[in-house]
Formats: C-alpha cells, structure tokens, sequence
C-alpha cells in the first residue's frame, strides 16, 4: 500500500549526494524543496543533478526569500539587551551597513514612513520583541520588551502592519532565472502578500517560456486577509507555520492552517503544511507525541503534502523522519474519506469536475482497485486529487514536467509516456505498467477517466471494468 500524502523534505547542499537522496526518495520523499537563502548556485546546482540521478519523478522546489525585512551585518557577538532598553532603528539600501549598539539597520529604506507608534516589533522569529515608543530625525525609538542578543541579518517581522515592499529581491529574480535554466518544477515564493506578488514572477516565467509553477508561502497576515485572490494567481499554497507562528497569536495557528487547507481543497489547488512537523527529529531518531498528532491532524484536514525542513536538511536522523511520516500518513490515511460534496469553488460546471466527483463516487461504492487516466495539463489529476478519494490515482502524462507536478497531488502516482501514443489507447498503456509492477491484476475492476478527442481536450467520459476486459479490447483494436 502506498501513502496517498506527499513529503516535501529540505535538502543542503552539504548533504546532498546521489546515495542520500536516494534512501530518501525510497523512505518515501517526492518532493526535494531547495533553500535559497542558505545555498549557493553551484550547490543547488548539485543538489539538482543529484536529484534527477535518482529518479525523473521527484519533482524540485526552489524558495525564493521574498520581500521580507531583516537586520544588517553585525559583529559575531551581537549586541546583547536588557527588557526597557532603548534602541534606534533606521531603514537603508546598504545590507551590508554594519549595525551597532547606536543604531540597527534594517533593510527597508521606508521603514520611518510606514512603522507607526505602538507597535511592535519582533527580531529572529520573535525572540526579541521592541515596542515603537517614538520616531525622531528619520529613525524609530524603541524600546525592549525581553533580554536576548541581537545578531546580524535576522528576520523582522512587523505584525498587523503593511509594508510597501517589492515583490522580489535581486537575488529572487536571480534564482528565478537560474531555476528556468535547470528546468526545476515550482518556485515557492515567501511572504506572499497578494496576487501581484504573483504577477511579478509570472511575467519573469512568462517571457522565459518557463512552465515552473508557482507556491505561494502564506506567512503573514496580509497573506490571509488576502487568500481568495492569491489562489485566483497560485498553482499551489504552503501554510509556512513559521512566521505565521510570528505574525499571529499561538492559538490563532490552527484556526488559520484550517481554514486554508479548505479554501485550497475548494479551490482545487494542492496545499502544504511546513514548519517543524517533526522538528525533534533533527537530534532524536523517534518523534515526540505532539509531533506525531500534529502530523496526523493535517493529514485529518486533508493537505496534499506535509514537509520537512531542518529534519532532513541537516538533522541527525533524515531517513528516520522520512520513514516516521510515511508510516503516520499510511494509518491516519486508513481512517479518513473522500471529500464527495465538498463545495468545489467555480468548477463545478466543469465536465472533468464533474467526472472527477464520479470517479471518486464509484470507488465508494464498488470494489475498485485504482483510478487510471491520461492528461497533458494534469488538470484531470489535481480534480480528482481535490476529492481525496480512497483509491489511488495512476496517470499517464505526456510532458515529464506534469508527471513531476503530481508529486504534489494526493493520491497521485505519475508516468512519462510519449505523446506519440494514441488517445484511446492510453489505459492499455498503463494498464501493463501496472501489471508489471505488481499494482492491479487481471480480474481487479478499475475506473478509467478520459477524453474522446485527446487529452489536450479534457476528460469527456467515465468507464467502468475489469483489467481483463479492457486488455482484451485494446488487442482487438
């Protein structure tokens, strides 16, 4: 039995050698996420090769950083504060000024303008929280609300304010390029704001001809507020938990990852929950129990894909985490159903939503073994994935990208086969791949959605037989 969930797992360019992505993709990992804000070109480009080595099926994920703030370069020692401490904040261009105990820089030059009175302001996810006392002379006086350390170039984040920052940084738009070059699978952008977030990429990708599809990172509250239009623009969402755990009050979390994982499924986009699901795991090789239930809860949601980031990135125990996932997902899998009436937001008109919805029915209602169809866009698969049947889903894509692309759709499993194939004979095609593999046998009854005139065209019809059958019609024809 296969788990229907994907793993997404973080890999470091200080770990990335063909054997290790290997054990990694064997324990159950589908999708390598590449972090560009602590890896070079020439080590992504490693990981990337390395990567497809192993199998053209795992699909790649690039982060960009996105428009974030952060401080500037410091001394390795800090600048060590006391709670009521007083501190000058001013805004610059130069991420290399060095900030001192006189006065911190953060990289937003309208930091001044846009910053009011009152607020408050959190330093390295939170460890350090200032509160805005005053602005004088182009600088924001604040004063500390916790002892810590300070140190160079850490995240800042700004609750409840908006923050007129560009989209994509310099070093964004050079991953971009870079990801077109290697032919990687999705960029997950952080911080996204709203649709022109977006837009912005799109039109890099656009005037490349690139087919990478983009993953919005819902990390702050402007990015809730404004989730309708951004799925309207996004291929997938990723709940980045992290600067969400920042941004918003603690019990706020799993209201908010709830009530996003239901917009993504009604909106048929596939969605992700990331951030320290497993996090023990870096220096222990079993799971806490409150990691396990927050595993198990998302996959009770219903998400598409769960991740790892610093577990399998640099921690002590990646194949273990790996593994420990796949076994969560497989047993909470068993003892959720299919989403039939969930409220499918402006598709329901649609002939392969509709055929998709069928599709899943059956399979509730007589014994079927598996779901098989063809498609180009794999609009087909993503459709079926959004009603997160019991069975799973075999397709047959003609383009690697989208075969990759359902490394994110659950309960998806994707092959590449040339488009030289005819139309009406892809479930034959399939059907021996299957056979071959040990997956389905003569006397099992399967499902085939697909399209009368191809499968630029779209699913068009439902069949419903045993293997043997349609084998036997396919040799006749």
């Amino acid at each position: 039995m296969e788990k229907k969930t994907k793993i997404v797992a973080t890999i470091s360019d200080r770990r990335c050698d063909v054997e290790f992505i290997r054990s990694l993709y064997e324990a159950g990992m589908n999708v390598v996420r590449i972090n560009s804000a602590h890896t070079s070109f020439e080590g992504a480009t490693n990981i990337v090769n390395n990567t497809r080595a192993v199998s053209e099926k795992i699909a790649i994920l690039v982060d960009t950083k996105g428009p974030e703030i952060r401080t500037t370069r410091m001394t390795d020692e800090g600048i060590a504060v006391e709670e009521g401490d007083l501190l000058t904040l001013r805004g610059t261009d130069d991420n290399d000024l060095l900030s001192s105990r006189d006065c911190i820089f953060l990289n937003d030059r309208d930091i001044f303008d846009e910053v009011p009175v009152g607020v408050a302001v959190l330093i390295d996810d939170g460890d350090i929280a200032l509160e805005v006392t005053d602005k004088i002379d182009g600088a924001l006086i604040a004063r500390v609300r916790n002892s810590g350390v300070i140190k160079g170039r850490k995240s800042v984040n700004i609750p409840a304010v908006h923050l007129h920052l560009p989209a994509l940084t310099e070093r964004d738009r050079e991953y971009i390029h870079w990801a077109v070059r290697m032919n990687l699978d999705f960029i997950a952008h952080s911080f996204v704001r709203h649709k022109q977030d977006l837009l912005d990429i799109q039109k890099i990708l656009d005037a490349e001809h690139s087919t990478i599809k983009i993953i919005s990172k819902i990390e702050n509250q402007e990015g809730v507020d404004n989730i309708d239009e951004i799925l309207d623009h996004t291929y997938a969402v990723m709940v980045a938990r992290g600067d969400l755990g920042v941004e918003l009050n603690a019990e706020q979390i799993p209201i908010v990852q709830k009530n996003l994982v239901q917009k993504c499924i009604e909106s048929k986009k596939p969605v992700i929950i990331a951030t320290q699901m497993l996090h023990s795991m870096i220096n222990n090789p079993r799971p806490t129990r409150a990691e396990v239930s927050d595993v198990a809860n998302a996959i009770f949601q219903r998400v598409d894909a769960i991740m790892l980031s610093g577990e399998t990135a640099n921690g002590k125990y990646p194949v273990e985490a790996v593994k420990a996932m796949a076994k969560i997902a497989l047993a909470i899998e068993q003892e959720v159903a299919p989403i039939i009436d969930v409220n499918m937001v402006r598709i329901n008109n649609e002939i392969t939503a509709q055929l998709a919805r069928s599709a899943v029915r059956a399979c509730t209602n007589l014994p079927v073994k598996a779901v098989l169809i063809d498609t180009l866009s794999g609009r087909t698969g993503r459709y079926l994935a959004a009603f997160r049947g019991e069975k799973p889903v075999y397709a047959l894509c003609y383009r690697k990208h989208v075969m990759r692309e359902m490394a994110l759709s659950y309960g998806v499993y994707a092959e590449y086969a040339e488009p030289a194939i005819a139309h009406d004979r892809f479930s034959y095609q399939m059907l021996l791949i299957l056979e071959r593999e040990g997956k389905i046998a003569n006397d099992d009854l399967v499902v085939v959605v697909g399209g009368s005139f191809g499968a630029a065209k779209g699913a068009s019809f439902m069949e419903i037989s045993k293997v043997i059958h349609l084998l036997n019609k396919a040799m006749i024809e």
